[in-house]
C-alpha cells in the first residue's frame, strides 16, 4: 500500500513508452531500473478503465501519479509483499483486537461503503505528508472497478459508524493492497488484521503492498524479486475468487480461542 505522499520527477526521458488506449502494456521486465530517475516506472498514458486496470494488475503493474501528471504505470523490482502466514500481531494490537472482537458494537464489514472508504483514504491528512496519489480520476476508476467485482473494501465499524478501513484489488486469489485510513486509534490496523484473517481462511498466501515502508515491515512485510511476485500472480489467478464476506470466526486465524479450564 503506497505512501499517500508522492514525489515523481516531472521530466521523463523520451524512452519511456507512451501508451495509447489500444496499446498493450510493456513487459514488467522493461521497467526502469535502479540507476534510472524513477526505478520501477514502466509506462505513461493508456486509460484508467476496467480493462486496463485488470490487465495491469494481472502483470504486476499499478497506476501511481500525482495531480497534473499523466497516468504513470509502475512495476517495481523488488516488490513489497505481506506473506499472511508471517503477519506480526504486536502485543498492543492484539489487546486492541481482543477488545474489538469482544464487543457487539464493533464489527467488520466488507464492501459496505467502498466509495466512502476510498474517499477517506484520499482525503486523510497524514503528518509530514502533502498531496495524494488518489486523485479524483483514480477514485472514480476504482469505484468502477469495485462495481465490476475486482476491488473491495474492508471496513471497521463502531456503534454503526465507519471509523477506519482499507481497499484492495483482487483478481482470483491475487490480492493487491492499495491504501488505508483511520479516524480512531488502531481502526485501520484492525481492518488489516481482518483482511489477513480472511486471506488465511481462504488460502491466499500474500497481500501485495507495492512499496517498502517501515510501517509494513513492522507487520511482517518484506521484499521479494519481481519475477517471484509475477509467478505468484500467475498461479493465484488460476483459482476462483473467494467470497468477499467476513465471518467473525475468521478472527480465530489470528486469535485462537483460549482453551477452557478443566
Amino acid at each position: 500500500m503506497p505512501d499517500n505522499s508522492i514525489f515523481i520527477p516531472i521530466a521523463m526521458p523520451p524512452q519511456l513508452p507512451w501508451l495509447e488506449p489500444e496499446d498493450r502494456f510493456p513487459a514488467p521486465s522493461t521497467a526502469w531500473g535502479p540507476d534510472d530517475p524513477a526505478p520501477g516506472l514502466l509506462a505513461a498514458g493508456a486509460a484508467l478503465d476496467i480493462h486496463h486496470l485488470c490487465a495491469a494488475y494481472g502483470q504486476g503493474t499499478f497506476p501511481w501519479y500525482g495531480p497534473g501528471q499523466p497516468i504513470l504505470w509502475w512495476a517495481p523490482d523488488p516488490r513489497m509483499v505481506l506473506p499472511v502466514s508471517e503477519f506480526r500481531l504486536h502485543r498492543s494490537l492484539r489487546r486492541a483486537l481482543q477488545a474489538f472482537r469482544s464487543q457487539a458494537r464493533c464489527e467488520i464489514r466488507i464492501d459496505h461503503s467502498f466509495s466512502e472508504v476510498i474517499s477517506a483514504c484520499a482525503n486523510k491528512k497524514r503528518e509530514g505528508q502533502a498531496g495524494t496519489w488518489i486523485v479524483p480520476d483514480m477514485v472514480e476508476a476504482y469505484v468502477r472497478l469495485h462495481v465490476a467485482g475486482h476491488a473491495h473494501s474492508v471496513e471497521t465499524w463502531v456503534d454503526g459508524e465507519l471509523v477506519g478501513g482499507l481497499y484492495c484489488v483482487a483478481l482470483g486469489r491475487a490480492v493487491f493492497g492499495e491504501s488505508m485510513f483511520a479516524h480512531t486509534t488502531d481502526a485501520s490496523k484492525i481492518a488489516l488484521c481482518a483482511l489477513v484473517s480472511l486471506c488465511r481462511h481462504h488460502g491466499i498466501e500474500i497481500i501485495d503492498c507495492q512499496q517498502n515502508t517501515r510501517h509494513l515491515t513492522s507487520f511482517g512485510g518484506r521484499e521479494i524479486p519481481r519475477s517471484e511476485f509475477l509467478l505468484h500472480i500467475e498461479n493465484a489467478r488460476k483459482h476462483s475468487a473467494p467470497p468477499w464476506v467476513f465471518d467473525p470466526v475468521y478472527w480465530d486465524e489470528l486469535l485462537p480461542p483460549r482453551a477452557s479450564k478443566a
